[in-house]
Formats: C-alpha cells, structure tokens, sequence
C-alpha cells in the first residue's frame, strides 16, 4: 500500500501525539538497516550496492484492551534517486503494517484487522522475509485461541482484488494453523491452507496440508515436516508433496550447534500429462532454507519446474556472549531430470558472523560461494561459479 510522504509523517506525528493522551501504554520504535552486498556473476558481470530499510512505529494500547500499530518504512538503493536536491519523491515510502487488535488479558484469544505480518512455524509455508529489506506482510484478518497445550491460528487474507485499477484479478489466501505443544519434546503444527487466484483464463483453486513436528530431546534437535499440495493451479491439476527432516545436536555447554537437514520438493518432468507435481512453497521465507545466496527464491520458477533436494550440514559457535560464527554446506539436486544431463546443481558454501555491539545495534557480514554443476547453467539459472558478500548494520529500538 502507497502513502504519500507528507501524509504518512503528518498521521506519524499526529498518532504519536494522540497516543500519549488516550493510551494506557504508548511506545514509539525505529529501525535503520544499511546493507552492502557485492554479486559476482550477475548477468555476465558484478554488482555491488547498498540498500536500506528505515521503519517507525507506533503501538499503543487503549482502553479496554484495544490495541494500534502502525508501522511505516521507506526501502531504496543509495543513489537511486536522480538529484539529492530535486528528487524527494520517497517512491519506496510505504505503510508496511496498520492493524486494530482485541485481545484478552491472558493473550489467549486475539483478533487483529488489518495490515499485518505473519510467521507460521517454521517459515516453510508462510514467513514475513524479513532478510528482504521491504520484508512481507497480509491484508485481512487473523484469529487465535489457545491455552497451555497450544492454540490454533485462523486468518483469511486478500491476495489481490480487481476493484483496485492496478490489479487484473482477485485473490485470496485462507487458512488453519494448530500447535499442540509437548509432543516428544516439542511442537506439533497442523497446517490447512487455500489459496485461490481468478484468473481470466485458468483459476488457481489449491489446497495444501501438511503437519510439522520440531522440538529438542535427549540433547537432539529435531525436525520433521510433511506437507501435499492438491486442487488447480492456473487450471491445471495439482498432486505435490514436500517433506523435510532434521537432526542436530550441541556442544561446548550450548555455545556450539551441528545439524544435518534434508528437504525433498517434488517435480514434474512430464507436463505434457494435465497434471503438475511442482510443489510451490507459497509465501515462505526461503531464504532461511535454501542456501543465502538466494538462488531458489522462487519455487518452482527457478528450479524450472523439476523441484528441489537440498543436503545441508549447518554449524555455529558462540565465541563470545556478543560474537558468533555459522557456517552452512548445501548440495542442491533437481527432484526430476527431465531432459538434462544430470540432477545435480551444484553446492553451496555460506559463512556467516554476527557480533552485537549493543543491545540496540548488530553487525553482521556473511560471504557465500556456489559451485555451479551442470544442471544449473542448464536450467538457465547460473553459468559459472558465483561469489556473494554482505555487511549488515542494524540499530533498532
């Protein structure tokens, strides 16, 4: 959703005022989050950039249990703009959340209207990316009821919707998640979710089910995940399946973690037969799954349609309270051949440290190196071997 510049700061402005006079509580936050990152190949050359997230809000509890937040953030590229004089557009300038929300006292029941982010488990199937600097959030509404053995989750967004001049068709994304805690030492999540898009020439009338059970016992950390997609997609039938398992451990009085993982999504090598078994991973945040070079944001576009097995080994270590070292090993391989000469994508290597100067204020750099197999340049997603580095400041309060 657009907001004019002057708009937004004046409502800014103006709610931080009224929110000291009507509330029961007011507190007003900010983020500031410049980061550098440097590409090598990108379209047969290199590329290095800074972006930038700035966010403010405001969240104020009123009477009787009512509670705003309005959330605004401006995302550009240092110097995208034409004149650092003429050009205060703030094209990028946006109302990230605004939502009304009832809840108990307990927070055993809560209904939240309006613009909203939404992490569901483990981010598989439904994640707000925040990696991504403009991050993603849901207009609609969401319910929750729960108690001490978990809760269940009920949300209905719009997607898209045809009143608008921009947009061609309608769209929405409806659905149930339930947590039922202590199970084997950890969470079960049970997932229903359908989303529909009509389309003028082929509607979008799926469903996806799926249950996820992660937890930690007897000093092993676990996961494991299954979930089938069935209906249309773009009117055409749909029979999917993804599943994933884990397995870790730690060291050193916690200070260290290993992990083993491996992830299945299923594809299709025969399109020819009126029905797809391409598994879409919906409105996920991908990027805390597949690799940080970001090479399969989106499933199934950029495996071609053939799927996905990822084999990952993660480890960290805290050096310190404030300092910690990750590294991540991915082998990526296609579900499905097709008419390739092989599965195999390529690996994945990812380095990754985070030191917090501050409670306020973190640094993290991350360098990332692809080794490119031959499936990759065939599918037309990577000729060559790929480096990416990142530095990442973030203040917030």
């Amino acid at each position: 959703m657009r907001v004019h510049p002057v708009l937004a700061l004046s409502l800014t402005c103006a709610m931080c005022l009224a929110s000291v006079a009507v509330s029961q509580e007011a507190t007003f936050g900010a983020q500031v989050r410049p980061r550098t990152e440097y590409r090598e190949p990108v379209g047969g050359d290199d590329d290095a950039f800074t972006s930038m997230r700035v966010r403010a809000h405001v969240d104020a509890t009123l009477k009787r249990d009512v509670r705003v937040f309005v959330e605004l953030q401006d995302v550009r590229i240092w110097g995208e703009e034409s004149s650092t004089l003429a050009d205060f557009e703030a094209d990028n300038f946006d109302l990230h959340q605004g939502f009304i929300e009832l809840a108990s006292k307990d927070k055993r029941r809560m209904v939240r209207v309006g613009r909203q982010e939404m992490n569901a488990g483990g981010q598989r199937l439904i994640g707000a990316v925040d990696w991504t600097q403009q991050g993603r959030s849901f207009d609609g509404i969401r319910l929750f009821a729960g108690g001490g053995w978990g809760g269940v989750t009920l949300f209905g967004y719009q997607l898209s919707d045809a009143t608008s001049p921009a947009v061609p068709n309608d769209g929405e994304f409806i659905g149930a998640v339930g947590e039922v805690k202590h199970v084997a030492g950890g969470t079960l999540e049970l997932y229903a979710l359908y989303d529909h898009v009509e389309a003028t020439l082929a509607n979008t009338n799926q469903g996806t089910l799926g249950a996820r059970l992660a937890g930690e016992r007897s000093g092993v950390i676990y996961r494991g995940e299954l979930y089938i997609q069935t209906g249309d997609r773009a009117g055409v039938d749909v029979s999917a399946l993804m599943l994933g398992a884990r397995v870790g451990t730690r060291f050193s009085d916690g200070k260290g973690q290993v992990t083993a993982w491996y992830d299945y999504l299923s594809g299709d090598d025969d399109p020819a037969d009126g029905k797809t078994k391409v598994f879409n991973t919906l409105f996920a945040t991908n990027h805390k799954f597949y690799g940080f070079a970001d090479l399969f944001l989106d499933i199934p576009a950029h495996t071609a349609g053939l799927g996905l097995q990822d084999i990952a080994l993660k480890g960290s270590y805290a050096l310190r309270d404030d300092l910690t070292l990750a590294a991540d090993l991915h082998s990526f391989h296609l579900a499905k051949q097709g008419l390739l000469s092989t599965k195999h994508l390529g690996e994945e290597l990812d380095l990754t440290s985070s030191y917090r100067y501050s409670p306020n204020l973190s640094f993290t750099g991350g360098l990332s190196y692809v080794f490119a197999a031959d499936a990759f340049s065939e599918i037309g997603r990577l000729g060559e071997n790929m480096t990416w580095v990142y530095l990442m400041l973030n203040a917030a309060f």
